[in-house]
């Protein structure tokens, strides 16, 4: 193999593992949409609240990933279970502008609270991996970029049985497809609005907590990530999971091809540029819209 096809795979297999950490996150907002109809724009202060938990934690246990993991998922559940007994329980779906404002707000507050706390310094984050890796050839990757894309996998899977196979799944889905339906045989829109919630942060933090190794941790984090994720959602169609881990992977596999050849900020506004074309020539993104839609 040539040393430039060493590089593409190089950044293949980057591009690969960064989609799936940003399919996560997407995954989350889709799971909000389909359930409650609102956009969660405080969903990316959740990854960044994964990320500090995976950053405090991670000395406690002795730098062991797994434990980290666990304690960072079960945190950042019981922030959102909070958020949405404190502030989303009684929105309704025709009040898309006040959900907006009320995220925004909180947004805003949680990024605010984290820098008055623990300042805007960047946080570097270690684990019982350090930079030890993965190599095959001159193909180099860190053991922290593996396991986290395969949890990100993982995730997925366990989320593609939730939602198919279980009645907790089965009540989000019907709520998604038809809030009067599912009323009429007795399932709680409430209810399964807070799963919905709970289960969107659960992803979020998995996505900090994997994030977290990876890249420095600051209370900015998740604002960067987060409006990435708002046009992968749009992309797939909203609502769509399946749309949005696709369309993440391909952002991924995107950012890393042109990040290896261009210049830096090419990179950041490729996603906003295939939402353009894709809103230009698919106005309901390239999936199916609506419906929590999961295969």
């Amino acid at each position: 193999m040539t040393i430039d096809a060493l590089y593409l795979l190089q950044l293949t297999l980057n591009g690969l593992m960064l989609g799936l950490l940003y399919a996560l996150i997407a995954a989350g907002l889709s799971l909000i949409f389909g359930v409650m109809e609102i956009i969660n724009f405080a969903h990316g202060e959740l990854l960044m609240l994964g990320a500090y938990a995976m950053a405090f934690v991670l000395p406690v246990v002795g730098l062991l990933y797994w434990p980290a993991i666990a304690a960072t998922v079960l945190v950042t559940m019981l922030v959102g279970l909070l958020i949405f007994e404190a502030l989303l329980a009684r929105l309704k779906p025709e009040e898309f502008e006040r959900s907006i404002l009320i995220t925004l707000g909180l947004s805003i507050v949680l990024i605010h609270a984290m820098q008055l706390f623990f300042t805007a310094t960047p946080r570097l984050v270690d684990t019982q991996f350090g930079f030890e890796g993965v190599e095959i050839g001159s193909i180099r990757i860190t053991w922290t970029r593996v396991i986290g894309a395969g949890v990100a996998a993982g995730a997925f899977a366990g989320l593609y049985f939730v939602l198919r196979h279980t009645q907790f799944g089965r009540a989000m889905r019907a709520i998604a497809q038809s809030r009067e339906a599912a009323l009429m045989v007795g399932i709680r829109p409430r209810a399964v609005a807070r799963n919905a919630v709970t289960l969107a942060a659960g992803l979020c933090g998995l996505a900090g907590a994997a994030i977290a190794p990876i890249q420095l941790v600051t209370p900015y984090m998740g604002q960067f990530l987060i409006f990435k994720a708002f046009a992968l959602v749009i992309v797939g169609g909203l609502g769509n999971i399946p749309g949005a881990v696709v369309a993440a992977l391909a952002l991924g596999l995107i950012e890393s091809w042109i990040g290896g050849f261009f210049e830096i900020v090419w990179q950041e506004a490729a996603v906003f540029v295939i939402m353009i074309l894709v809103l230009f020539l698919r106005p309901d993104g390239l999936f199916k819209r609506g419906g929590m839609r999961v295969g």
